[in-house]
């Protein structure tokens, strides 16, 4: 009696080691990596890749900014520093109307635009026009303005993929505006996205 070959297992993502390997689901299809440039540096490199014939194809890439003191593996309340993990995108929103997302969109003008702060340049005026969720230490299924920390706050939270205002942040991650339409209109929640994210070195591990 004859059986099936087990299917082949993707190869890692491009630049990420077999601790964070692990970390990513076998049903993620679709992976958001941000290669920081360092565990201190506010610069890097957001890639979008889709699993495809069993590989990881590159469906898109921009440079990026993350938290302002750089990357960390215990990320705490305006520490400044942007977690490094693993971590399901569910949820998006913005101040803007949904472009397209295949992700639940909350279209709100009120709650995004509150929580910048009037005296601020244009770019950074705009940086919560599109938002994208990243799901540590927060509800699945809520508003990316939901403050519930299942964690407790002083783990942080609110943490986002948005739009780039030209240097560091407290802790999102922040593409250019093309970058963020394409991730709207590309990830899907059939096909599991998710974000790989931290310094280079720590992704290697």
């Amino acid at each position: 009696m004859s059986h099936s070959p087990a299917p082949k297992k993707a190869p890692p993502l491009p630049g990420v080691g077999s601790v964070m390997s692990k970390r990513v689901p076998a049903q993620a299809q679709q992976a958001v990596v941000v290669y920081g440039d360092g565990r201190d540096s506010d610069e890097g490199t957001v890639v979008l890749y889709q699993k495809q014939n069993n590989a990881w194809k590159i469906k898109g890439s921009w440079p990026a900014h993350n938290g302002r003191a750089g990357w960390t593996t215990a990320h705490r309340l305006d520490d400044d520093r942007s977690p490094v993990g693993v971590f399901s995108l569910t949820d998006a929103g913005g101040s803007l109307e949904d472009p397209g997302s295949h992700l639940r969109y909350w279209y709100d003008d009120n709650a995004f635009t509150s929580m910048i702060d009037e005296d601020v340049d244009e770019d950074t005026a705009h940086q919560f026009d599109y938002v994208i969720a990243i799901d540590y230490n927060r509800l699945k299924g809520v508003p990316p303005f939901d403050w519930t920390r299942p964690q407790g706050v002083e783990k942080g939270g609110g943490i986002w993929l948005h739009l780039d205002h030209g240097d560091g942040t407290s802790a999102c991650v922040t593409v250019p505006e093309s970058g963020m339409k394409t991730l709207l209109h590309t990830l899907d929640p059939r096909l599991h996205p998710v974000v790989v994210m931290g310094d280079r070195a720590r992704l290697k591990a």
